[in-house]
Order: structure tokens, then sequence, then C-alpha cells
């Protein structure tokens, strides 16, 4: 079973549909997360899980397949991509935009976003973080649950000592192969898919 994919699963305390972005038709991961986000791969799976913060306990907010992986450069001057672009004075889908980051020759810019400070000044600290891996995750197969927090099956609960919900605050991707084709499976049975709801940080 190596030909499995890898599984990565962590939890979520804020859910604005910015970490990931689910709009447009297409889940990306752009921003945060840049551990995962610098090992998954191709065909390897993430799964956002609720936290206590979000009173979603035991629940996934998303399960995507990773279908692409760009660089921010790649990611901003991909026209695909260009509604990715954060638009405060749109909508609040186009508000939380990811695709942020580009470069200047050797130097990060930061569009005005969710991660800069109010008018568009560079919030360092978010830059520094996110830049640490120059890599956007993106998945064409997905399903964003949102605030709708889907209920993980008991048979990805502390099956054989393995659960897919995070026991901590970091990411866990330590799974065997077994459990890894039994996610692979969970995320292939949903007959629905895309955004099916509001991110459960909206008011």
């Amino acid at each position: 079973m190596s030909d499995v994919p890898r599984v990565f699963s962590y939890k979520l305390v804020r859910d604005y549909g910015f970490a990931p972005n689910p709009f447009h038709g297409i889940c990306t991961l752009g921003t945060c997360k840049p551990q995962i986000r610098k090992s998954a791969q191709v065909g390897d799976i993430i799964v956002g899980c609720g936290s206590t913060a979000l009173h979603l306990e035991g629940r996934a907010i998303f399960a995507m397949r990773v279908t692409r992986k760009l660089s921010f450069q790649e990611y901003w001057e991909d026209e695909s991509f260009r509604i990715k672009r954060p638009n405060l004075y749109s909508s609040q889908s186009m508000a939380f935009g990811d695709n942020i980051y580009h470069r200047d020759g050797e130097s990060w810019l930061q569009e005005d976003s969710h991660h800069s400070f109010e008018g568009g000044q560079l919030n360092h600290a978010n830059l520094l973080r996110d830049t640490s891996s120059d890599n956007v995750l993106i998945g064409d197969e997905f399903v964003y649950w949102g605030a709708n927090a889907l209920q993980i099956p008991e048979h990805l609960r502390n099956h054989a000592g393995e659960d897919l919900y995070p026991a901590g605050r970091n990411y866990q991707c330590n799974f065997s192969p077994e459990f890894r084709a039994q996610v692979d499976a969970w995320l292939k049975g949903f007959p629905k898919r895309g955004y099916l709801g509001r991110p459960a940080s909206w008011r």
C-alpha cells in the first residue's frame, strides 16, 4: 500500500475562508501552515478540523486532495487564479482572497488582505511565517463544510491507535498506510463536493 497518499490533519482555530480559501470552485491553501505547504505533495490529502475555539470539536471543516503545488509567484501570475486576489471592497469571498504574495526583485510584496494591517500596511510577522514555505497547495477535489462541519466518522477516530482528529495544536501526518487508505476512500465517497457551507468564523 505504498502508493496510498499521505494524510495531513490539523485544527483550525479561525475559519474565515482565507486559509483554506474554498471559493470560485477550487480550494487553495496559500497562507498559514507553512510546514504542511512545504511537505505535502500532489495526491496527498489535507484535512482541516474544527476546534474548541470554533465549538466544532471532533468535526472536519474541509478535506482536499492536492492536485497542484505552485510557488507564490506562479500563483500570482497564473491568470486562472486572479480571482483569488483579495478585493476588500467587494463580496466577503473576494475580501478573503489568499493570492496575496509576489516578488519585486528579491523582496516580497504583501497585498492589502486579511494578513496585512489596516490600510494595507505590511504585517511583517505574517509575511515571515507565510513565506517561510514558498508553496501554495491547489485542490480541485475538495469538500468544504465550514460552519456545517461534518462529524468525523467513528472508523477514523481512535482506530487501532490512530485518529484523524488531532490531539494537540500541531498537525499530524504519521498515519499507517491502512489508515491513509481509509481516509482516501472517505474523501472519494462524498456525493456532494465543493463549497457546502459558509466559513465558521463569518458573522
